[in-house]
């Protein structure tokens, strides 16, 4: 558990008690939750990707297969770091611990200016692929539409009306049926055996699986509901396992059901490759139908990742007084209005850098993956320094196989972070440069620190 002398990263000259979180979550709330996290827009569109790199059907299904692989293996270890020291700042709190209030400062500064607006800038732009099959708006439909929706909905969480948990829980619905009827409507079909054609891409393993496992994240997101999770020293590991392997079940079908419905070549050309799919077996109004369903789904997951992203940017500006701007929290209406403006402005700005590269999806993929790679290294690392500096420490879950397991993961992570950085385009080396930039914003305020000290 977290311990007050541990908060010395904060800027606050006291702790305030504050009332501790409640274990109120059951097994299957995790479950469905963590399901509900990962099964987002990125299934919608890197299977087409994913088929790109790959040459013939059994290694799109094995590319799919081992990224459920890794990311149970993954989860083990997230399962002890998240048993051992339940804390809501999750990873947040176990980088601190292990590698000090630097690094926890540079995580907490690539979750607001790359990972999460980076999310959410790829769901606009999935939202944008989707609409745009219903309704074009010339050449650069999708980021219009990408732009459009990320303003509308900063909009509306900064005047507070925000969607209920009905409406969320609705959209949510939405998008497990349309993937349903995706699964059955291709998996009925008769098989297209369409030759590949030979694409511009070299056809990497590093590049499909940096896609396949964009699609797999957010299963770590389970780190930071350890602490409400009932009997967690058991719960959170099951949740981890059972999670992981339905999410395996459901993306492999998805993909068997693309393979045998438009063929290996038609999906690897698809740019809304559900939308094709529909379109090929009932025609223009099963295309409709499902574009409908996805825009929709993806426009209530773009909605949660601006909502949520907000308040981790209030929250940083309440622990570091350089981003006191961002701390201050509108009674009326309630919401962090500055820090959602900024949210908006540097997600806009994305939207811009992927309408430039004409790749938009696939360019937001290259802004987030080497940093979401990098910090997922050190998040592995972790475990194998906090076991080697508090061995005395009770540990409920020991990660099987150690240390080989979490090494085994620390490799796939550096692999993935060297794929990243090598097979992508502009967008990885923007993403690295704006984490870089946070080095110097650091010292200026561990600076201003020391002068409010020394006052």
């Amino acid at each position: 558990m977290s311990r007050p002398e541990d908060y010395d990263l904060l800027d606050r000259t006291e702790i305030i008690e504050t009332a501790l979180p409640k274990p109120s979550l059951t097994l299957p709330d995790a479950v469905a939750l963590i399901v509900g996290i990962v099964i987002g827009a990125g299934i919608f569109e890197t299977p087409a990707l994913v088929a790109n790199q790959a040459g013939s059907n059994i290694a799109v299904l094995l590319f799919w297969f081992i990224g459920g692989v890794i990311s149970l293996v993954g989860a083990l270890c997230y399962a002890e770091l998240a048993t051992v020291y339940p804390d809501v700042g999750g990873a947040y709190y176990y980088l601190k611990r292990a590698f000090g209030r630097g690094v926890a400062f540079l995580f907490a500064w690539a979750r607001m200016t790359v990972v999460q607006t980076g999310s959410i800038a790829l769901l606009a732009f999935v939202f944008g692929d989707y609409v745009s099959q219903i309704w074009r708006l010339g050449t650069f439909s999708s980021s219009i539409y990408a732009a459009v929706a990320i303003a509308l909905l900063t909009a509306l969480n900064i005047v507070g009306l925000q969607q209920g948990k009905w409406t969320q829980n609705l959209l949510s619905v939405a998008k497990v049926l349309g993937l349903l009827l995706v699964v059955i409507i291709g998996l009925s079909a008769t098989p297209n055996n369409t030759p590949l054609v030979e694409s511009a891409s070299s056809g990497t393993w590093g590049l499909a699986m940096v896609f396949v496992l964009l699609s797999y994240g957010g299963w770590n997101e389970a780190a930071y509901i350890s602490a409400e999770i009932q009997n967690g020293r058991r719960n959170i590991v099951r949740s981890l396992v059972w999670s992981i392997s339905i999410i395996t079940a459901i993306y492999l079908s998805i993909n068997l059901a693309y393979l045998r419905g438009l063929g290996l070549a038609n999906m690897a050309q698809s740019e809304a490759v559900a939308a094709d799919l529909m379109r090929s077996l009932w025609g223009t109004p099963g295309a409709l139908f499902i574009s409908i369903l996805i825009a929709i789904a993806t426009l209530g997951a773009t909605n949660a990742t601006i909502f949520t992203g907000a308040r981790t940017n209030y929250a940083l500006g309440q622990d570091f007084s350089l981003f006191g701007f961002m701390g201050r929290w509108q009674q009326r209406p309630s919401s962090p209005t500055h820090a959602l403006l900024l949210q908006a402005a540097i997600a806009l700005a994305l939207v811009v850098l992927g309408t430039l590269t004409r790749k938009g999806f696939e360019t937001m993929v290259d802004y987030t993956a080497p940093v979401f790679w990098f910090f997922f290294l050190l998040s592995g690392a972790s475990l194998v320094v906090l076991r080697m500096r508090e061995p005395h420490i009770v540990r409920p879950f020991r990660v099987p196989f150690y240390p080989f397991t979490p090494l085994l993961f620390c490799a796939v992570c550096a692999y993935l972070l060297y794929s990243s950085l090598v097979y992508t385009g502009v967008g990885a080396i923007v993403g690295v440069l704006v984490v870089a930039a946070g080095i110097p914003l650091l010292l200026w305020n561990n600076q201003r620190r020391r002068g409010d000290v020394g006052r």
